[in-house]
């Protein structure tokens, strides 16, 4: 049985393949000051958030007007270009989105409909991995992991 760390693992590595996101490509050129309601859009109250070090943070979304989770990796520090990347997953419909690439504010946004269902949620910027799993709902405790790899 896999971890579902290591099923947003191998969905993350699928998005390097796949390339970025047409919304991935907005993402390089974002203004500073950007928050989870700018990415995900205005609808989308931000729900939960883990740091990512010192460099960002992940922000984890919902929308109840259409049952969607939304996530983002906003850096601390806009500026060159780094590795980031954004993902969710969840484990009870097996739906998963995200992003990555190079970017110099944020990656993001990925959708997924989650209402009703835990969510595991996470992103990197450079070299610091976040991982969230089994977050956002009252039947299991969300365990957390933070890498420098």
């Amino acid at each position: 049985m896999r971890s579902l760390r290591n099923v947003a693992v191998v969905g993350a590595v699928g998005a390097l393949v796949a390339g970025a996101t047409v919304m991935g490509a907005t993402a390089a050129s974002a203004a500073p000051n950007v928050t989870p309601q700018r990415v995900c859009g205005s609808a989308y109250k931000t729900v939960n958030s883990a740091p990512v070090g010192s460099l960002g943070t992940v922000y984890l979304t919902y929308n109840p007007g259409n049952g969607k989770n939304c996530v983002a990796t906003i850096r601390t520090n806009p500026g060159t270009a780094k590795d980031m990347s954004t993902y969710i997953y969840v484990p009870d419909t097996d739906e998963w989105a995200g992003d990555s690439g190079n970017y110099t504010s944020y990656a993001g946004p990925a959708y997924v409909y989650g209402k009703g269902h835990c969510v595991s949620w996470g992103g990197n910027i450079a070299n610091v991995y976040v991982s969230v799993d089994n977050s956002n709902c009252a039947a299991r405790t969300e365990h957390r992991v933070t890498e420098v790899r």
